[in-house]
């Protein structure tokens, strides 16, 4: 019969802090302080600790830690779609201030659905993360109120929440937009479409609602006629691109107002006659278009970083009121949006 050497585990078992101490020679509070990160250990001892704890595969119970400081170290972020370039930043910002802060980072996408939002999150709190970053599906965010009475704080990143007093942290979307058009008009164009996502969207709202203001700033009526809001979808923006560019009245120039649109109605803008272009969010390699493609440009790492860095000043015991913050975004000319008008 053979024996188990000093501080291995029982096959099968994981490794406890017990077995560490035994494998280190050190006694278990000391342990105990290398795997906490505390003081009072000397170098020596802390290198003898973690090769004793590489040596078993020792890994902390984080469970043990929650029943201890009833901090879990996670916090969750629910986004739109991960796969969009928008959201991959954003989520890539607040892992990075997460990280930073020894907190681990759960994802996950609502896919614009409010149920799946709603479920999403209560599933996040059920498994006691620390904190919540939320880019908001619905426009009801009540059930949220017992997670934050009960020290789970909530921050809504890029659209505000609804029935919930919460920080928000959020783009210009309105001055962007109306940037935007205030480029088109003082190049000459004055039948200017608006391709937009669903109205119902604060987002699309705010950018329609800036698009409609530099017209009004420039003495132009607003023609509804021009004006084409609803699904991201390439065959809805197709139709509309269609029916915006040709024709007698076609327009001279397009604002699409968000980076998904903007990439469908570039597969699909006319040969000839080609309208001047401005796009909300900037486009990897938008620089290599011929012309180059001129945006409104977000900053979504700017955007994640601050509502991360809200929500540990939260943790932190921040207790100031709710606060909307709110980013500028830039216009970025590239060529696309300098064209003169073609009649």
């Amino acid at each position: 019969m053979t024996s188990s050497a000093p501080g291995s585990p029982r096959t099968g078992a994981r490794p406890t802090m017990k077995d560490v101490a035994a494998a280190a020679g050190v006694g278990l509070k000391t342990v105990s302080r290398v795997v906490n990160g505390e003081s009072g250990v000397t170098p020596e001892m802390a290198a003898r600790v973690q090769a004793a704890i590489e040596a078993l595969g020792f890994r902390r119970n984080d469970s043990a830690r929650l029943l201890r400081t009833g901090r879990t170290a996670s916090v969750a972020l629910l986004l739109e779609d991960i796969s969009d370039p928008f959201s991959s930043a954003l989520s890539r910002a607040v892992e990075q201030v997460a990280a930073a802060e020894g907190c681990l980072l759960f994802t996950g996408s609502s896919g614009e659905d409010p149920h799946r939002e709603r479920e999403l999150a209560l599933a996040f709190c059920a498994r006691r993360v620390d904190g919540l970053i939320v880019v908001p599906a619905g426009d009801d965010h009540r059930y949220l109120r017992p997670e934050v009475e009960s020290g789970t704080p909530v921050v809504f990143l890029d659209r505000p929440g609804s029935g919930l007093d919460a920080d928000a942290v959020l783009s210009d979307n309105a001055g962007g937009a109306r940037a935007g058009t205030a480029h088109l008009i003082a190049h000459g164009h004055r039948r200017i479409g608006f391709i937009g996502d669903l109205p119902g969207i604060h987002t699309a709202a705010e950018r329609l609602r800036g698009h409609r203001e530099a017209l009004a700033a420039a003495g132009l009526p607003v023609d509804e006629s021009l004006l084409d809001c609803g699904p991201t979808d390439r065959a809805r923006v197709a139709a509309a691109v269609h029916r915006l560019t040709t024709g007698p009245d076609a327009v001279t120039a397009l604002l699409t107002a968000n980076n998904r649109i903007t990439l469908a109605a570039l597969h699909h803008l006319p040969a000839e006659h080609r309208p001047a272009l401005v796009g909300f969010d900037d486009l990897e390699l938008a620089d290599l278009l011929t012309p180059g493609l001129t945006v409104v440009a977000q900053d979504p790492t700017a955007l994640g970083a601050l509502a991360a860095r809200r929500l540990f000043d939260r943790l932190a015991g921040d207790t100031t009121a709710p606060a909307r913050l709110e980013l500028p975004t830039l216009l970025v000319p590239r060529g696309s949006g300098e064209t003169p008008p073609f009649h």
